[in-house]
């Protein structure tokens, strides 16, 4: 499955943020669960000294190798049991 077009375009964003010095890392809280997760956040002058934060990823709470599969060379993901040899 290639990336989507969307995410693509988001995370070229991201980056120019980065390079910019636009982005901050905030702690904020799941809407569905409650649960805090530390963000990745562009920063944006929107009015004198008014900044808004525009989030483009949370970082893992938990072990991130637990957590998703990466892919294979040749297609398909690793499993689990792969991953943790």
């Amino acid at each position: 499955m290639a990336l989507a077009t969307g995410h693509k375009k988001t995370f070229d964003t991201l980056v120019k943020a980065i390079k910019a010095g636009d982005v901050a890392l905030l702690e904020c809280q799941m809407a569905a669960t409650g649960e805090t997760s530390a963000v990745i956040c562009a920063a944006v002058e929107v009015s004198s000294g008014n900044v808004q934060f525009f989030p483009f990823a949370m970082l893992f709470n938990d072990n991130p190798y637990k957590l998703v599969n990466p892919p294979k060379p040749d297609g398909g993901f690793y499993s689990q049991a792969e991953i943790c040899q």
